[in-house]
Order: C-alpha cells, then structure tokens, then sequence
C-alpha cells in the first residue's frame, strides 16, 4: 500500500468516526497521532516531547497541517506532507500562531464541535469551539493497524530484538548501568530507533523498583534490561534478563511464575477476546504463583501501536482485540519480569520480538495443552 494510499484510508476512518461523534474537525497534537495519520512522519524535535512542532485540523473536507516557518521546509521535503495531500500552513516562529478556528467551518448557529487528542494548550486556543476530550477514541483508532503497519512492526520487532541481543552481548560485570543504556540507545540508533524507553536495573534494584531508570550503580551478578524502540511513529517493548553465574534458585522461581502468567496473557490475546479476559488470565496466573495480590504493584500491559500501550488491560475492560493488533504484556514480580510484543492473528499470536539463540521456558498452564515458549534468564 503506497503511503498516499494509506493516509486516505485513515482519513477515511476517523471521518467516519467524527460523524459518528458529530465532530465538525479534529485537532491532533500527539506525537503518536501524528504519525499515525501521516504514515511515520517524524514530528518531534525534542524526543521527550508528547507533542509535536505541528498541529493537524482535520475537517470534513479538509485536512491542514500547521507548524511554523522552522518545520515546515522538512516536513515538505524530506516527510512528503504536500505531495501525500496535506496543505501544509507555516506561521513565522517569532509571531502568534494563527488562531485555530481560521481553519474550521463557520457560519453555524453552533460553535464548531471539535475533537482534541490532548487538551488544548494556552488560554484562547480553543477560543469559539465546543471542545470534545478525544484521546480515547483516537488511541482506539491508532490501534487497529493496516496490513502495511503490521509489516513495519513486524520489521521493527525484529530489529529491537537485534538491538537487545547486542547490548546483551556488550554487558558485563562492573559495567555501571547507565553504560548499559548506552549500548542499547547506540545500538537502536544506528538502525533508525529511538529508544523513547530504556529501564536498565542491576542486582537489588530489580527487585525494588518496577520502572528502574538507569543509575551510576555497578553490575555485580544480575541485571534487567528494558526497551521501547520507536520507529516510523510504531513502538516495541522488550525486556531481557541476564545473570553472570548460577541463578538463585528464589530468583528462578520468580521468573518461571511470570513466564507462566506472560505465557498465559499471550494464550488469550485472540481476535474476539477483550482485555478484561486477558487480565483475567493474568490474574488466574498471579493466584496459581502463590502471589494473589501481586498484579496491584505493577500495570500487565496493554495494547501497543504508536505508543508504547495505547491503552491498558484492567479489570472488566470490554475492548476486544482484532486481527493484526499490536499486545505488549509485561507480568512481573519482585525481582522478575517478562516482556515481548506480539501481533495478534485468527491462527494465534505471534511474538515479534523473538531473539534466536535465547535461552526459553516453555509455559503456560498445566494440563491445558497449551505451551508458549517464553524467555528465560540467560546465564554466563
């Protein structure tokens, strides 16, 4: 599917949803949503930032996108916007951006409704318009990927794998964890990934802490390493664990009870299923573990697709999952952790973020006839 293609079925899609919601635009600001709607346009400037150095107002006939005079020679050029059928609208960077309701209909007894991915920013923004929170509904659409977004994200599980499996290679004891970090943020760069997360935790730290940012602390024996690799607006999440020497046997334990609840996630992520019912699993996993309680200390994932999860799986959640969606479930414990992203298909899931050579458990519940191989901790 070319791009221009693409982008006319998305603006097809959300369309329909604004006149299903009776929504005279919508007003993207998200990094996420703008990639999405424009086939992995790069937005950011500050790789931190939420939002991007533009504005898309999609109206029933129109769709603009609105950046200023620093942007808008890249996004014309080197993204394609003009030419894949966006008016691309420029104000200089040293003067007031036009107001929002330039680009809208007018002339209606009614302020304009408009739909906003996040909330409007300074005072006067949405000035003249009924304002309608929209986040919800657009993360729902980012997530039901076309056929050429799932071969991006296929592509792209395989290359964070790549990326994991090298800055494993590169880890050693007395290494500090910010070094590594550097090798995978290195090693994600030159493949074109941002690495928008990256959760390094060393020895003790990965029992306290279920988001360990990466500190000035040594490895000793054992270490946890996280990545959400961004690329053409899509996110991958892995998780690895590496031990030097034999692994405690507390420690092994731990970790075949996540792989038993990851494996039974990934058992339930079929079209159809809702997440609650994926939670449910999870949940059932936690219980038959011996730590009933243990799913409150951390969230188990969600769906994924142009944010590392679109949403998350909850108790009684009644969104269902399709064919071709993104899943990244991530049970843990004290100590231990399993992570991978996997696509969702009519004939079971399939992990993207598979790494030949690790070492796997095959798990899931006993008696179920039901086996999903899961990585295991790789000793050296």
């Amino acid at each position: 599917m070319e791009k221009q293609t693409e982008i006319a079925e998305k603006l097809k899609s959300l369309r329909r949803l604004m006149e299903e919601h009776r929504l005279d635009a919508v007003v993207l600001r998200r990094v996420a949503s703008l990639a999405w709607l424009t086939g992995g346009a790069v937005t950011w400037v500050n790789t931190a930032a939420g939002e991007g150095a533009a504005t898309a107002v999609v109206t029933r006939e129109r769709q603009i996108f609105l950046t200023n005079t620093i942007e808008a020679p890249r996004f014309i050029r080197e993204e394609g916007l003009a030419d894949l059928g966006w008016s691309v609208e420029a104000d200089p960077w040293y003067e007031q951006a036009r107001s929002l309701m330039e680009y809208l209909p007018g002339g209606g007894a009614a302020p304009p409704a408009v739909g906003f991915d996040t909330p409007p920013g300074p005072a006067g923004d949405a000035a003249g318009m009924r304002v309608v929170p929209f986040g919800g509904e657009i993360a729902r659409l980012r997530a039901r990927l076309l056929p050429v977004e799932q071969e991006r994200a296929r592509i792209l599980g395989a290359d964070c794998a790549a990326v994991m499996a090298e800055a494993v290679d590169r880890t050693e004891p007395g290494q500090g964890e910010f070094e590594i970090a550097a090798h995978l943020w290195e090693r994600s760069q030159m493949r074109g990934i941002q690495a928008i997360v990256t959760l390094i935790a060393t020895d003790e730290r990965i029992r306290q802490f279920r988001h360990p940012l990466p500190t000035a602390r040594h490895l000793e024996r054992y270490a946890m390493l996280v990545l959400c690799g961004r690329r053409d607006g899509l996110v991958i999440s892995i998780t690895r664990l590496l031990h030097f020497g034999p692994v405690p046997e507390e420690i092994l334990a731990l970790h075949r009870s996540v792989a038993d609840i990851d494996a039974r996630m990934i058992a339930a992520s079929m079209p159809g299923a809702t997440l609650g019912e994926v939670f449910d699993a999870a949940l059932a996993g936690y219980a038959h573990a011996g730590f009933p309680d243990a799913w409150k200390d951390h969230h188990q994932g969600g769906v994924a697709a142009y944010e590392p999860r679109e949403y998350l799986a909850v108790p009684g959640n009644d969104d269902r999952l399709a064919s071709g969606m993104l899943c990244a479930w991530n049970p843990s414990l004290a100590g231990a952790k399993s992570e991978d992203t996997i696509i969702t298909g009519p004939e079971g899931p399939v992990i993207l973020t598979e790494m030949p050579g690790w070492p796997l458990i095959d798990a899931g519940p006993a008696g179920s006839g039901t086996v999903v191989p899961r990585p295991d901790i790789l000793v050296r």
